[in-house]
């Protein structure tokens, strides 16, 4: 049987979502909760989206392979009963054997924070630029990332990836009191993609890199924005979207700053 599975994560501790014998990852502690569970290794968990070391998840989608006799409210409370405190399995659901949690997926967004203050509450999961930064100009560069377009030049090699040609479907800047919060959705990204646009768009921000160099970025292959990375532990994986589901910004948040 096939099941859908939602579920949020606090990254901090992890090595990103896919299982890795040698490190402790997401998909490994839901393979070994689900082992014993069911009682079977013929198992198999599939997310739909594979977040880097240290990145959250606020809506994580996965399928799951598994004979059982269990309704979906009880795999999501056995299956919780199992997990350490900071994966947590929101809903279960009975889905087709033909779903596929990645390859059915029609867009991802993600969220990233950035706080103008120093502050206790959000030290884990919020980036703290000390500069300031011009959000305006930030917003209008945002605007010349919004399309297809190649994005090779944010992204380190991935062998897995046929193309760099990514659409992004909306990018969104938001401040509000201490809190900016950037707000992406695209068909797909690639490995450090979003950590590399928010790097840029910060550099903008604190007029340290003009528009012309974010143009030249698209237009030309460069390993220049990797020294711009943003850190992980800022980056949270909002949602997954499905066919006949609407995009919309959320700009969800877990602290008050």
């Amino acid at each position: 049987m096939r099941f859908k599975v939602y579920l949020e994560y606090d990254g901090t501790q992890y090595s990103g979502w896919q299982i890795n014998p040698s490190q402790k990852t997401i998909q490994g502690e839901l393979l070994k909760a689900a082992q014993t569970v069911f009682h079977t290794d013929t198992i198999e968990i599939y997310g739909a989206g594979r977040t880097d070391a240290g990145v959250h998840a606020m809506n994580q989608v996965a399928h799951l392979d598994v004979k059982t006799t269990l309704i979906p409210e009880h795999i999501r409370q056995k299956l919780n009963e199992e997990l350490p405190p900071d994966i947590n399995i929101l809903k279960v659901e009975s889905t087709t054997p033909t779903f596929h949690a990645r390859h059915d997926a029609t867009a991802r967004s993600y969220t990233y924070h950035l706080t103008k203050r120093r502050t206790a509450f959000g030290k884990r999961y919020a980036w703290w630029v000390k500069e300031k930064l011009d959000i305006k100009a930030m917003q209008t560069a945002a605007q010349l990332l919004v399309g297809f377009h190649d994005f090779q030049s944010f992204s380190d090699n991935t062998p897995e990836e046929k193309s760099t040609m990514v659409e992004i479907k909306l990018l969104q800047i938001v401040e509000k009191g201490s809190l900016i919060t950037i707000h992406i959705v695209g068909s797909h990204f690639l490995w450090k993609m979003v950590r590399r646009i928010v790097g840029v768009l910060v550099e903008i921000g604190k007029g340290k890199m003009t528009v012309e160099t974010l143009k030249g970025y698209l237009k030309n292959n460069t390993r220049e924005p990797a020294q711009y990375t943003a850190p992980a532990h800022a980056l949270f994986l909002e949602k997954i979207y499905y066919e006949n589901e609407k995009i919309t910004p959320n700009y969800q948040t877990f602290f008050g700053i």
